[in-house]
């Protein structure tokens, strides 16, 4: 049996792995709730992050899944130029059985005695009458509805930034970002998918799509004129981009294997199954990706927005914006023959590093 010992020490081990500031556990006996908040760094600005409900088997999974996320929303924050830093949350349970106004409101309370350290949204498990509920305890939410102040939904916004990083990827390779005519496989086609199916059909764009859910994937190949194809089959589509934009880990050795097109540009997190392996053998195979905590951003930027209270149009300027990023990384990664997740991570890097001396020597 492991000494409660080992398992504080797992625990610190992992903070320290990963870089965090702090982690808080949120328990309420009355209302249920089960929560951590894993702040990851806060150098640029306050810690924005969904919060996602979800009944993981383990508390141990439901924390290395929030240090995971939250170390990832540090450096999309960095990498758009954001000034944000990055956080996470994760609730204990099935959303559909445990979610009550009463714990979606105690656990409002927990955010506000972090006086605003970090600030939440939308994530799995979570929706914007929720983030209403936490709204009535604090005001370190984003994500509301606009009826009410808020930046409403951001999917339309996440995905022009994954459709101008699919261009910045095109304008590298074949010398123009103009993607008609081009081949695109869209992996997932929920909110985000839906929306940049309908921005490539507009562009003229061959759309293949899957999806687990049959009626969503008939309904929306349907709607945009797209081809269907099954889950199992997109990896072995010749097409010019693959764009997954559901689960996480697609792009892993048996996948890579199998594909046949020359850039792969989504929305989902954590694309590479393995960062260091897959990201290594997709630049040993000519495979060009665009680093998804990049071009999936537009979400954070939504919320960003928000919070700044800026324009619907420079909320688009900035999703946009992606592109000349996503062009630079590719240019940096060509240049030193390097993967170009590596080569948005050390940018990333660099800056949080720039801005931490400046505010040392405050």
């Amino acid at each position: 049996m492991m000494s409660s010992n080992k398992v504080d020490n797992a625990v610190f081990d992992q903070l320290g792995d990963l870089g965090h500031q702090s982690v808080s556990f949120c328990y309420d006996e009355d209302t249920g709730l089960k929560a951590i908040i894993a702040v990851h760094d806060t150098t640029l600005g306050p810690a924005l992050g969904g919060t996602r409900m979800m009944a993981y088997k383990t508390e141990g999974d439901a924390l290395r899944d929030v240090l995971r996320l939250s170390r990832g929303m540090t450096y999309k924050a960095a990498i758009t130029g954001l000034n944000l830093g990055g956080g996470k949350a994760v609730i204990i349970g099935d959303s559909r059985a445990h979610k009550t106004e009463a714990l979606m409101r105690r656990y409002g309370r927990f955010i506000k005695n972090l006086n605003g350290l970090f600030i939440t949204a939308t994530d799995v498990g979570t929706n914007q009458k929720d983030m209403e509920y936490i709204r009535m305890e604090t005001e370190y939410v984003t994500g509301v509805p606009a009826e009410i102040g808020g930046s409403g939904n951001p999917a339309p916004i996440t995905a022009i930034g994954v459709y101008f990083g699919i261009r910045a990827c095109a304008k590298e390779l074949f010398g123009n970002d103009t993607l008609a005519g081009k081949s695109v496989a869209v992996q997932g086609v929920g909110q985000v998918g839906e929306c940049l199916v309908r921005l490539l059909r507009k562009e003229n764009v061959k759309v293949y799509v899957s999806d687990l859910n049959e009626d969503r994937l008939m309904q929306i190949a349907k709607k945009y004129k797209a081809e269907m194809v099954s889950n199992a089959d997109i990896y072995d589509l010749d097409v010019d981009v693959y764009a997954p934009c559901a689960l996480g880990s697609t792009i892993n050795t048996a996948t890579i294997n199998k594909l046949k097109c020359a850039i792969i540009a989504g929305s989902a997190n954590n694309q590479l199954a393995n960062e260091e392996e897959h990201g290594k053998l997709l630049l040993e195979k000519d495979i060009l990706y665009a680093p998804d905590y990049l071009i999936n951003a537009g979400g954070l930027i939504n919320c960003y927005s928000e919070i700044a209270g800026y324009s619907k149009e420079r909320t688009v300027q900035l999703a946009e914006n992606i592109y000349e990023v996503t062009r630079d990384i590719l240019k940096k990664s060509k240049a030193e023959n390097i993967p170009t997740h590596v080569a948005a991570n050390q940018i990333v890097e660099k800056r949080i590093a720039d801005i931490r001396k400046i505010k040392t020597n405050d």
